[in-house]
């Protein structure tokens, strides 16, 4: 499992290093042509960088194994936090927010926001533990699945963030929010693969049961409970670390 780590993050840097030339290229007068041959290799660094830990792919597997949403909202969930995840980091370079933090432990990252989306995270968790344990019975807002999200997603992308740094810097802003709209359909590609598993498995537990309306609704109430649980918790210890 270690190697594999190891792998995924060498492809990684030999793609960012590349993009780094190409980026300075560019920057020098090298024009579209060459660098849009190459832009498609976003979608892979996109996808290897979602694969490694981290990304929120725990938070959407959890929201969505204690949701009724169906496919295709499972889809749209995993979009809406990959598109958040990388645009936030976009538009922090781009406007230069006093969010990021200079300090040499925590370069490319956003303190606030963190804080923030892993706050918001645990309120959606505390909710969906008052709905499982809650004897009536109740609706799932269909637009909660956005907010869940756009919460995750809050937590801006390192790499795109340094990526536009660089781009930046080297006076193309416009070639790094090229690679971050490739980038950020690798990501988007990784998330949907993990929501529509995450959706499919849920169903077809359902299906196995749906015939016992009693056992379906505590076996339901239990999943959206242990949800609960578990993005409280991951809100708690990522707030007190």
């Amino acid at each position: 499992m270690l190697g594999w780590l190891q792998d995924l993050i060498s492809f990684q840097r030999e793609i960012y290093l590349a993009f780094a030339d190409q980026i300075a290229a560019f920057s020098k007068g090298g024009g579209w042509s060459a660098f849009l041959l190459y832009l498609p290799m976003g979608i892979l660094f996109g996808a290897a960088h979602a694969l490694t830990p981290g990304h929120s792919k725990t938070i959407l597997a959890t929201y969505l194994a204690g949701s009724p949403l169906g496919l295709l909202r499972g889809l749209t969930v995993s979009l809406a936090l990959s598109f958040t995840h990388v645009t936030m980091s976009v538009l922090i370079a781009l406007l230069s927010l006093p969010l990021v933090s200079l300090s040499f432990g925590s370069i490319g990252r956003a303190p606030m926001l963190e804080d923030v989306s892993r706050g918001l995270l645990g309120l959606i968790g505390l909710w969906m533990l008052y709905r499982a344990f809650r004897h009536t019975g109740h609706k799932h807002d269909r637009s909660e699945g956005m907010m869940v999200g756009f919460m995750a997603g809050l937590i801006p992308c390192p790499l795109t963030l340094f990526v536009m740094t660089f781009a930046i810097s080297r006076g193309v802003p416009q070639a790094g929010v090229a690679f971050a709209v490739t980038m950020m359909m690798g990501v988007a590609l990784v998330l949907s693969v993990v929501a529509a598993a995450t959706v499919l498995f849920r169903q077809s537990m359902v299906h196995l049961i749906e015939n016992r309306a009693v056992l379906l609704d505590r076996i339901t109430r239990t999943i959206e409970g242990i949800a609960g649980i578990t993005l409280t918790a991951i809100a708690l210890r990522e707030l007190l670390r």
